[in-house]
């Protein structure tokens, strides 16, 4: 029992979390906040600000699977989330390996803790 209720709890984390991202890289790539999270100055993101849109559609994708296997409870819940989670730790993974090692402990390390929180529920 509490091994599933901490599963949804971590899964509800890690779609709030790209909840945030999708904000951050689809409506405030340009402020200082957006840009101290992502360690970019004023010109590279007026450069790359429709690219980072793109980025937070794709993050709320992740953040929608999510919530709708919450959503969804069950079986299909569990499978959805299982699937969502893997995306969301694949993603962190190379976003960890190209792109920033930071990515491994923001979004891949939760994902995998879900997944194994998951796994034994």
């Amino acid at each position: 029992m509490v091994v599933e209720v901490l599963a949804v709890v971590v899964v509800a984390l890690v779609a709030l979390l790209h909840l945030y991202i999708l904000v951050l890289e689809m409506f405030l790539w340009r402020t200082p906040r957006a840009r101290a999270a992502f360690g970019t100055t004023p010109e590279f993101a007026e450069a790359t600000a429709t690219l980072a849109a793109n980025q937070g559609l794709y993050n709320g994708f992740l953040a929608a699977g999510l919530i709708w296997s919450l959503i969804a409870g069950g079986d299909l819940g569990h499978a959805v989330a299982l699937f969502f989670m893997a995306c969301v730790l694949v993603a962190g993974v190379y976003g960890g390996l190209t792109a920033s090692r930071r990515i491994l402990f923001v979004q891949a390390a939760p994902a995998a803790v879900g997944i194994v929180l998951l796994l034994l529920a």
